[in-house]
């Protein structure tokens, strides 16, 4: 079992922990206010995080055992065990930006509930994510 599984199954139980604690602590204080005693937003949240802790503990177990160990997993391991290339980040792309405003007009328009606003900012945010996905794929002098 690898690291981050080992994390979020640690995250997880300590979550299930807490339900259950929190459970029993509001059953017993809240009898008068709750349905049947339990205070039923904070049960909810911490059963699903507890809930999503597991799946993704589960899904990073599945995952870690079909790779090769990798240098996290390694007790000897040097840091430069780990050095390689992490992929290409764009040094000077504008588009993030350009989503991150067109997200902004979208969140106006549900906030103030504007249909107007909400397609603009659909459309914007479609239009961008499109070019960010797309910026090095059309050639130079089509930008």
């Amino acid at each position: 079992m690898g690291t981050g599984s080992k994390v979020f199954y640690a995250i997880g139980t300590f979550l299930a922990l807490m339900a259950v604690f929190y459970i029993l602590a509001t059953s017993w204080i809240g009898e008068d206010a709750y349905l049947f005693g339990i205070e039923w937003i904070g049960s909810v949240g911490l059963v699903l995080a507890a809930v999503f802790s597991f799946m993704l503990a589960g899904y990073l177990n599945i995952t870690e055992r079909r790779m090769d160990i990798v240098p996290e997993d390694w007790e000897e391991a040097e840091i430069e065990d780990g050095a390689g290339v992490l992929g290409f980040f764009s040094p000077g792309s504008i588009w993030p930006f350009a989503m991150s405003m067109s997200i902004g007009v979208l969140g106006l328009g549900i906030a103030f509930w504007q249909l107007w606003l909400l397609a603009i900012g659909a459309v914007l945010l479609i239009g961008t994510t499109a070019m960010l996905n797309l910026q090095y794929g059309i050639p130079r002098e089509k930008h």
